[in-house]
């Protein structure tokens, strides 16, 4: 274990670093990019929260005033249909008729002709 230890050691001590001085700065960079991107993201992210809250409170509003006209409309349907009957369906054409039910044979009265096969 000894050996592969000094081993790894030697080999470490020959690698070069190449580093001309800007690998700090680049990563500096880097970092301050991503933080920014970061940053539009989360602005971006919290403005289009904000749109949806307030569209979602307008349209409250309207189902609300959707709501109220309904309730208006059958309102007026129910006090409207309290002033139908007879005789505003005779003054408006209409006329009884005479009714005619449909009626069917029983099964017994049926004569079925015999199949000799």
């Amino acid at each position: 274990m000894r050996q592969a230890s000094l081993k790894l050691k030697s080999y470490a001590s020959n690698v070069n670093i190449v580093d001309s001085g800007n690998l700090q700065r680049r990563i500096l960079h880097i970092m301050f990019l991503t933080f920014g991107v970061l940053a539009l993201l989360y602005v971006f992210l919290l403005g289009n929260t904000v749109f949806n809250i307030v569209e979602r409170k307008a349209l409250e509003t309207r189902v609300h005033t959707f709501v109220n006209d309904v309730g208006n409309l059958e309102l007026e349907y129910i006090s409207m249909s309290k002033k139908v009957d007879l005789n505003l369906a005779y003054s408006l054409g209409f006329k009884e008729i005479k009714t005619q039910f449909a009626t069917r044979k029983t099964f017994g009265s049926i004569k079925i002709a015999k199949n000799e096969i």
